[in-house]
């Protein structure tokens, strides 16, 4: 096997690996979500402060792990497949606004630093979601392009 070959395995498998952490945190999330959203009415319990802190926890993982290494990985040059790129470019934008929710709502609900206010929590994850459900399709966009051959 030549140096080309090698290396374009190698990158496949990257590939590959990164995409299979994205969509397993990415469930991770999605289930944590629906077991929040699951336990309306909300009334304040350390068993929903535990399991909000830690979907707040997941969310900015997921969050940051498809913010700065899959897209850190198009934008690096790490990527070069033009039709990658371009799906990236034109996703890029609801990818952010999805980010800026995800970002804001653990601002929000995060313990670390401020009190718990549930009176708002319905709402807001009923926004979140539909971001979350937005940056999923954008997603799923992606990966199918980046699996493709």
């Amino acid at each position: 096997m030549n140096t080309q070959q090698r290396s374009d395995g190698e990158r496949r498998t990257g590939t590959q690996g990164m995409i299979d952490k994205l969509l397993d945190e990415r469930q991770e999330m999605l289930v944590l979500f629906c077991q929040v959203a699951g336990l309306e009415p909300y009334s304040r319990t350390e068993s929903l402060e535990k399991l909000l802190q830690t979907f707040c926890q997941v969310l900015v993982d997921y969050t940051a792990f498809g913010h700065f290494e899959v897209f850190g990985h198009i934008s690096d040059g790490s990527e070069r497949r033009g039709r990658v790129i371009k799906v990236a470019e034109e996703i890029y934008p609801g990818f952010v606004e999805a980010t800026e929710a995800a970002v804001n709502f653990n601002d929000k609900y995060d313990l670390s630093d401020h009190e718990l206010k549930l009176d708002k929590l319905s709402k807001d994850l009923s926004s979140l979601g539909e971001e979350l459900a937005i940056r999923v399709e954008l997603e799923d966009r992606l990966v199918a392009t980046m699996l493709a051959r």
